[in-house]
């Protein structure tokens, strides 16, 4: 299960999102956990499609809970890239990722499904399928020279907890889009699949 304390500053940060109309997307760590095995977390990675005139408001709303740097965010919404939030009584951080101009980008926040995190609200979030929480690790993976072990379990965990419910068509599809195709017929291999 997941810390109350992490999806508490989930929240909030979601609720903004909501409230200004940004699409936004729950994936790294926090994905992996709702969809394979439960492991600690340092943060939540969030994808957003944020625009530069959602950047202030978006500031604003935050800026007595978060420490948040304006100018950063704008030069992530300017260059497709990231920024964090870091929540001042937790000191949680939260990245946030503004979509790039890739196909598989928009796709993740087309596909993504809404989850009930907590037993003890009602409210729902935006994560990541299965199946885009994989390809996205799988990209981070190749990104980061093949080499980080916490991604390939992530990666693995999903796969066994999702035995016979992931689209393998679809993974395949899009794992050739992401050129990571060799990794993605190495972790099937690995589970059998």
């Amino acid at each position: 299960m997941i810390n109350h304390e992490i999806l508490t500053v989930t929240q909030l940060v979601a609720n903004q999102f909501e409230a200004l109309g940004i699409s936004y997307v729950i994936g790294g760590s926090m994905a992996s956990i709702i969809h394979g095995m439960i492991r600690t977390t340092m943060d939540v990675d969030m994808v957003a499609d944020l625009k530069m005139e959602h950047v202030a408001p978006f500031v604003l709303s935050l800026q007595n809970q978060f420490y948040v740097d304006e100018q950063a965010a704008r030069q992530a919404v300017q260059n497709r890239t990231s920024f964090n939030l870091i929540h001042l009584e937790t000191m949680f951080k939260v990245d946030v990722f503004v979509p790039k101009d890739r196909a598989f980008d928009q796709q993740q926040l087309n596909r993504r499904v809404s989850e009930q995190l907590a037993s003890d609200s009602e409210k729902r979030l935006w994560v990541l399928t299965a199946e885009d929480i994989i390809l996205a690790k799988l990209d981070w993976f190749r990104l980061g020279g093949e080499v980080s072990e916490r991604q390939w379990r992530d990666i693995l965990g999903i796969m066994k907890t999702q035995p016979g419910a992931l689209d393998i068509g679809y993974l395949q599809k899009w794992a050739d889009e992401l050129n990571v195709s060799d990794l993605l017929v190495r972790a099937l291999g690995e589970m059998n699949l």
